[in-house]
């Protein structure tokens, strides 16, 4: 049997891996997101791997019998130079609203799955794969009154460069080159691509 476990509490994450079939566990990781990493591929890559490795390390005392799949992921959104996480207020996220709008940005997901078969054994094999996808956004512009009447309906607090494209902001999106749900925060067809070629779907 394997176990699809998702290393996160994401709401869209888990709607993604619900809508490709998988049946899944939830076992958030709790460790804080520090990364040692410049470039946004980079950073997406570490922490997905923090993500994945922190609830690896926890989730083999639960089951031993089974195939593990971990799945970690990390979204960030990079504007120029300028990489942008979950906005820390209002404030903020009108600040990174202001630079997002009229412009064309990208967005970085790095996911990683740490494949753990067999657990019954006393060294069990396992194999880790970390990728990322990017995807450029263009947004139309959005005035002040926009960015204030969209942050107030709270949507972006949560978000990477506090926007969600599949929520009220898709009014101001005006094209996307890439895999849009890496934009929502987990590129689900290169997750699943990865898993059919090693056959654990």
């Amino acid at each position: 049997m394997i176990r699809y476990v998702l290393a996160s509490a994401s709401p869209r994450r888990m709607e993604l891996l619900e809508q490709a079939g998988l049946y899944f566990e939830i076992v958030p990781a709790q460790g804080e997101e520090v990364h040692t990493k410049e470039s946004p591929a980079d950073i997406v890559e570490e922490l997905s791997y923090k993500k994945a490795s922190e609830v690896a390390a926890r989730y083999k005392e639960y089951h031993t019998n089974d195939t593990t799949v971990i799945i970690g992921a990390d979204t960030i959104v990079a504007h120029g130079t300028q990489i942008m996480g979950k906005p820390k207020d209002k404030a903020d996220a009108a600040a990174m609203l202001t630079k997002l709008q009229d412009s064309t940005h990208q967005v970085y997901t790095g996911v990683t799955l740490i494949i753990t078969e067999s657990g019954q054994a006393e060294k069990p094999k396992q194999e880790v794969v970390t990728f990322h996808e990017k995807t450029d956004v263009q947004m139309y512009p959005m005035t002040p009154a926009q960015i204030a009447a969209y942050i107030a309906t709270g949507e972006p607090m949560d978000k990477a460069g506090a926007y969600a494209i599949q929520g009220k902001c898709a009014v101001y999106i005006k094209g996307v080159s890439g895999e849009y749900n890496n934009v929502v925060g987990l590129p689900i067809a290169r997750l699943m691509q990865e898993l059919i070629a090693r056959r654990f779907v």
